[in-house]
């Protein structure tokens, strides 16, 4: 009786066949929806078939949940014999504890359920395998075996059955408890997604840039086709006399260091005394489509530090530079320095930031002659770079985290992403110059000319990086995949000033973005002069917490002069009148 009960339980009800049929006709009116969209932009209607949706001449299975338990064990079987053509996966094999941390198999339902535990641990230790024959490939030169090795990793990464719709308990018991609502939702989130051109990766509508993002009070004092230069307003009686001005990186919007107030380098700077500046640059379009570097040296950075100094009376500035911004203030110092004006700076911090590029990590791979070309199409019409570009690259770098995660929670169960600070300043792309992102690209990634003395040359001025004797502050995260930490020490084996090195922990994000009050992390210090990585990874001292009082002390030693916070120190009481209120404009264009 309870066996006649249970099949009876499985046959669906007439309920159940309207139900499907209603979620099956609105999947097929947002399709529609979207393709029509599409054509009005000038797309064409994909080709498709009935029978993905059973309306074929195949009928679709009675029973939804029988057709995903034959969808699950089909892929367990297809993991097993894929597992033996590499050498034998007969059987769920053990799979070590770390694996227990993996998030994408957090759920317990991973483990519980036989056929779900036997794809999770088949799928672990074929991944093993395949990246493991990378390194077994015979003669083979190491930027090939680098390739192979992110494709596989990328590969491996997009077939974990996490990812799919039919392998994913959490998404089949979703998918049970809300009758297919989750798959509906999940196929109006993707939609709006292709549309936008990138995925969502965090709340829509939580953040905006200067009511809850870059809300540090200041001034834009100056604006010049390339870039906006804002000055902060001090909030203590007393600011060190040597200015600081921050570069970011023009790839991405400058807030990364002005998040959320509890989070902002920008008002933690100017909290401890600090006379702070920013860069703010444009993101680029037809007027700024032809800039080269030395746009970003002479017409970027010489003259904002030329700006600021006029401004307070100095003789120079202390300056920093994020990422991509730092190996062009690495080009700047050169420059000043082969000009005799090196005490225009009287020291300079370098933020994950590379200039010798031999050991420049996964996103070299994207240096190729079809990413060139790629660059070349997307840039026929217009001679600028979407940003969309550049943030898909970026995400590409960490597809499980930053694409695969969102997949599965945005799409396959239909939920909303959470909110978070970072992702939505993640997801707030800037346009590129495309010749001088090519530039960059074939000259300092692939060339690495920034290094061969006179091989690059600024105004005419040929540069020599190795003669810099700025005094510099260099800082590395140790887990970076975009700067690498052996690739940012390289910038100790150039300079020929006083170093200090610093490894902070986590990546090139969270670890430049760790206010002391989060106590998150650590910062690994060296008071000896080792000349490797390696030499300094031996001998250093861990610290727990940010490495921002570190840095503020080694400011203050190499210029502790106070000066009163009045005067042209308070924005707008200077020779440059206010344009408008921090954060500008500029960082809001599209």
């Amino acid at each position: 009786m309870a066996d006649d009960a249970k099949a009876a339980s499985a046959i669906p009800t007439l309920e159940d066949w309207q139900h499907w049929t209603l979620v099956i006709g609105r999947a097929q009116q947002l399709l529609m929806e979207f393709w029509a969209d599409q054509m009005k932009n000038g797309q064409a209607i994909p080709s498709w078939s009935p029978n993905a949706f059973g309306l074929g001449d195949q009928p679709a299975a009675t029973d939804p949940m029988a057709l995903m338990s034959a969808g699950a064990k089909a892929w367990a079987k297809g993991l097993e014999t894929w597992g033996k053509m590499l050498g034998g996966v007969t059987a769920a094999p053990a799979v070590d504890e770390k694996d227990r941390k993996d998030r994408r198999f957090a759920a317990p339902e991973w483990r519980e359920n036989p056929i779900f535990d036997t794809i999770r641990k088949t799928y672990l230790q074929i991944s093993d395998q395949l990246l493991g024959t990378v390194d077994e490939i015979e003669s083979v030169d190491p930027d090939t075996r680098e390739k192979l090795r992110f494709a596989t990793k990328s590969f491996v990464d997009a077939m974990s059955p996490s990812n799919f719709a039919l392998t994913n308990p959490q998404v089949l018991k979703k998918t049970l408890e809300t009758r297919g609502e989750n798959l509906l939702r999940g196929l109006a989130n993707m939609l709006k997604d292709i549309a936008a051109g990138q995925v969502t990766q965090t709340k829509p509508g939580v953040f905006e840039v200067g009511r809850n993002l870059a809300t540090t009070p200041g001034k834009v004092i100056k604006q010049t086709p390339l870039y906006q230069l804002i000055q902060y307003t001090p909030t203590t009686d007393a600011v060190l006399k040597t200015p600081v001005l921050i570069f970011p990186p023009w790839i991405n919007r400058f807030y990364i260091l002005d998040l959320s107030p509890e989070k902002s380098f920008v008002k933690w700077c100017v909290d401890n005394g600090i006379s702070l500046f920013m860069v703010s640059w444009k993101s680029a379009d037809e007027s700024i489509a032809d800039a080269t570097l030395d746009d970003y040296v002479l017409r970027g950075q010489v003259d904002a530090i030329d700006t600021v100094r006029d401004l307070l009376g100095v003789q120079g500035v202390s300056v920093i530079g994020y990422c991509v911004a730092g190996t062009t203030l690495a080009a700047t110092l050169g420059f000043l320095n082969a000009r005799k004006e090196a005490n225009k700076v009287r020291s300079a911090t370098f933020l994950t930031a590379q200039v010798d590029f031999t050991k420049a990590g996964d996103l070299k791979l994207f240096t190729g002659d079809e990413t060139m070309a790629l660059i070349e199409q997307l840039t026929k019409e217009k001679r600028y770079l979407d940003g969309r570009y550049m943030a898909a690259t970026f995400n590409l770098l960490r597809g499980r985290d930053l694409i695969w995660n969102y997949v599965v929670n945005n799409y396959l169960l239909g939920e909303e992403p959470p909110p978070f600070d970072l992702l939505h300043w993640n997801s707030d792309t800037t346009n590129l110059p495309a010749g001088w992102h090519r530039d960059y690209l074939e000259t300092l990634y692939k060339g690495n000319k920034l290094v061969l003395s006179g091989e690059i040359k600024v105004a005419g001025t040929p540069i020599d990086i190795d003669r810099v004797k700025t005094p510099s502050y260099i800082q590395a995260g140790r887990e970076d995949h975009i700067a690498p930490p052996e690739s940012v020490w390289k910038i100790m084996d150039h300079f020929a000033g006083p170093k200090r090195f610093v490894l902070a922990g986590s990546g090139h994000i969270a670890g430049v973005v760790n206010p002391p009050a989060a106590q998150k992390y650590q910062y690994w210090t060296s008071e000896k002069d080792p000349d490797t990585l390696e030499q300094f990874i031996d001998a250093a001292e861990e610290h727990q917490g940010s490495w921002w009082p570190d840095w503020l002390a080694w400011l203050k030693a190499q210029h502790s002069d106070m000066v009163k916070a009045d005067g042209a120190r308070i924005p707008g009481k200077g020779k440059l009148r206010p344009i408008e209120d921090a954060p500008g404009s500029y960082v809001k264009s599209r």
